[in-house]
This record gives structure tokens, sequence and C-alpha cells, in this order.
């Protein structure tokens, strides 16, 4: 996720508006990106009249450019410095078809300079750039200000949020979900559609848990992954209290997931607990799974793969730890509050401090010696964005919904990971999940990407997603 992005870059001219301005339009676009740290692959002033596209062989060349870029470039910015050629545009993109997000950006003219030498018209070219890629079907995101300097403000954050957009459309489309064990019998509300998953590039990759035991009997104590990973762990969070022989049994199950999720690509993971793990194992994976999301392999429990694919998308968004909570309790009687727990993997991220201990709930059949492992504290006060993906069967489609609110500091006593939530006209949403048969999982983010993930999901990604607004 830390990889640098790259932007292929068109430059719109026509040839009976002001040509310099595509001139020093390109310059203005690369200074931009560059200085943001993106790259940019656009055509040069040898390739075409100023690098920009007007013609259909410039077109060609800039489509075959995108084409030789195609594994690096994660976007594409068309900037309109005049009106622009609204064919040579389209036609560049629809040569390329790379499919990947598209922002369309126009240069505003000034009002007291609006001569023939310098009149840009690029608020009615955008227009006409816009009805030809709805012609070709191709999408697009638009500007916040129709026509936006790219030097303000309101396109330094456009451009923030774009790039947003272009990590979850390209993180999700290459997804590879790692689905450890089975789904818990009492747990029909994590129930898939894999297919609707692999028609949105999402593969899921299962694995029984009895391969994941059989694989940790093998190991040794002294191997060096364990000691590696048992390293990991005492430096993750406290264990005082634990005993030597769960967080050997903890560094076991998490060396062979590490492994396993190496060779064969696994991005993501769900992974049975409920309670085999308790059970013939001796821990709870938690701790292991905190330790993922918390380094942006996000992780979730009770194989909820639409669960973890949530996850994912928020985290893609905004490059920080994502968790899978339950909307679990009421809160008092406010009714815009609501708390939010788990039992817990939490990533140590949401924490206002963070400490290992065991499953209070699950202790009560399997016993406390078997539930080592939870990461446990308060969740601390945040804003917020929450979603929720559910593939909805019977229409054959992906759904769900997101939004934001806060992570408050309210007092909370309790075990486990949990926190307060406040959300706007909270008992509506309520009734739009309970309404709508969605699960009662919910992926969390401490950061405002509601925007971004809902533009990525809906128009490029192609699912039904609700924004609570």
């Amino acid at each position: 996720m830390q990889r640098k992005m790259t932007f292929g870059v068109i430059v719109g001219n026509r040839g009976f508006f002001p040509d310099h301005l595509a001139k020093t339009g390109r310059e203005d676009i690369i200074r931009v990106l560059e200085a943001a740290g993106y790259g940019v692959v656009v055509l040069s002033p040898e390739e075409s009249k100023y690098g920009a596209v007007e013609t259909r062989a410039e077109s060609r060349k800039c489509a075959s450019l995108f084409k030789l870029h195609r594994e690096e470039i994660d976007g594409i910015i068309v900037t309109l410095p005049n009106f622009g050629e609204e064919r040579g545009i389209v036609e560049a993109l629809n040569l390329a078809d790379l499919r990947v997000p598209v922002l369309i950006q126009a240069t505003p003219d000034r009002a007291d300079n609006m001569t023939i030498a310098v009149r840009r018209d690029s608020f009615c070219g955008k227009m006409s750039a816009c009805n030809n890629l709805q012609q070709y079907k191709i999408p697009y995101s638009l500007t916040t200000l129709h026509t936006e300097s790219l030097d303000s403000p309101e396109f330094a954050q456009d451009l923030t949020d774009f790039a947003a957009v272009c990590r979850v459309v390209k993180g999700l489309r290459n997804c590879r979900v790692g689905a450890i064990g089975a789904r818990p019998t009492a747990f029909n509300t994590v129930r898939y559609s894999e297919k609707l998953f692999e028609g949105s590039g999402i593969d899921i990759d299962p694995i029984d848990l009895s391969e994941i035991f059989g694989r940790i009997n093998r190991l040794k104590d002294e191997d060096a992954a364990v000691t590696a990973k048992l390293a990991q762990i005492h430096e993750y969070v406290s264990t005082a209290g634990i005993s030597a022989e769960a967080l050997i049994k903890m560094a076991k199950l998490g060396a062979v997931i590490d492994g396993w999720m190496k060779d064969n690509e696994i991005t993501v993971t769900a992974i049975q607990c409920w309670t085999s793990m308790e059970e013939y194992f001796g821990v709870v994976p938690c701790t292991i799974m905190s330790m993922m999301s918390n380094n942006l392999f996000p992780s979730a429990c009770e194989v909820d793969v639409p669960g973890v694919v949530g996850m994912y998308a928020l985290a893609l968004a905004s490059e920080t730890p994502s968790a899978l909570l339950d909307w679990n309790n009421n809160y008092g009687s406010d009714p815009n509050k609501a708390v939010c727990f788990h039992c817990s993997n939490l990533p140590k991220h949401f924490f206002e401090s963070a400490r290992m201990d065991y499953q209070e709930i699950i202790a009560g059949t399997v016993g406390k010696l078997n539930t080592f492992g939870t990461v446990v504290g308060k969740v601390k006060a945040s804003p917020m964005t929450y979603l929720r993906v559910s593939t909805t069967d019977s229409k054959g489609k992906i759904s769900g919904y997101i939004g934001e609110g806060n992570f408050t500091d309210d007092p909370l006593e309790t075990f486990g990971g949990a926190g307060v939530v406040e959300i706007p006209n909270l008992q509506t949403l309520l009734r739009y999940i309970c309404e709508n048969g969605f699960e009662h999982h919910v992926a969390a983010n401490m950061a405002r990407v509601a925007p971004a993930v809902h533009e990525a999901l809906t128009k490029y990604m192609g699912w039904d997603i609700h924004w609570h607004r």
C-alpha cells in the first residue's frame, strides 16, 4: 500500500483556442503531481504538439504510451488548460483501455483577462469531454469545483481523494482473500458468494484449519520463524500474565499463516475462531490477527470474507489500519450513540492502550487457559468511517452501506475491545441495516474516507453502496 502511485496524464488541446496554454498546462500538471510525490506518464513535446492530445494520431500515441506503462498507472488525469479536443481525449482513453479511475480537471479563466490570446473556455470544454465519456461508457470522477486551478487547495484535496479512489479500485481488483477454516455453524450471517466477488476480481483462497494445525505440529519451538514471530508479539503488546506455552502457540500460528500468505500471494485473511481454535489448539488467534491488521493486512474473524473486504477498502483509502466490529449495544438513551465491540482482534492503532488478555465469552465453555491471546482496551476518540460489504445472492450483486461518525471519549466499563460511536441520525441507519438484512459486523477506520470509498465502490467497482450522509 506504500508503493509510489503513478498517474497517466492527458493534456487536452483544441487548436483554434490558444494552444500555448496546453504547453504551460502540461508543465503545471507535471510540477504539481511530482511535488505531491506522484509519478507521471505523459506524452512529451517531441511526441505530440506540446505533449497534448488533439488528433487521432496523438490519441494513438498516448494510448500506446499508457499501455506500455499499464502496470504502473493507477489512474488517469485529464487536464483541460483550454477547451480541449473532446474526441481526442475519449479516443486516447478508449484505445488505452486501462480501466482505471479517470479524473477530469478544467483550469479556470480569469475574469479580468479573457482576451482571445488567453481565453481558455475549459469551463465549457469539460462538459463536452464528459459528454463523450458518457457516450463511450467510460466512468470518470469530477473535481469539487467545476473549474479549479492546479495550484489551488481545492485541487490538492481532490488529488488526495482521487489517489484514495485509485488505491481502493486497484487494491480490490487484485485482492486475494485467504479464508482460513470453515464458517462457524452458528454464524449464518457471514455466508457469502465467492462467485460474485470473483466477478469483481477478488479471489478467495481457502485452507482448512487442519492444514494450519498440521503445519504448526511440524514446527519446533526454536525454529527461526517461530522465535522471530514471538519477538514481534512481545514488541507489539504487553503479555504480562500470559503463559509461555500460549505465547509459543501464537507464534507458531503466526509463522504458519505468514508463510502460507507469502506462498499463495494472499492479501487479507478471514479466520475461523469460534470455537475450534480454542478447543483443539488452545489459544485465540486475536493477537496474530491484530498484528496483521495493524500492518495493513486486514484480518477478520468468523471467516467473514465480506467483512475483511470492507476492512481492506477502508485501509486502502486511508493507508491506516481497519478493524471489524460488532454493532453491539445501545449507549444509554442517546439515539445517536452505540457501543461497537469485539472480543478482540482490533489493531492496537485503535486503542488508548492495549494489553493481551483472555477471551471472557469463550472461556465459559472451553476454559480460560485455552483462550489467551485477545488484544483488549478502550477505543480512543477519533473520527471514523464505517463500511459494510455484503453479497446479495438473490439479486446477483455486491451491496453495502457506508458513512462517517466519531469514536467518542464517553466512559465505558466492559471487557474486550470496545468504544462508543456517535453517528448522526443513527436510528435511520440501524433501520436501514435491519430492513435490508445486513450483518451485525461492520468495518471501521479512524479516518474520514467515505466520499473516496463510495466513489470507488459505486462508480468503478459497480457495487450498490448506500451512503448514510
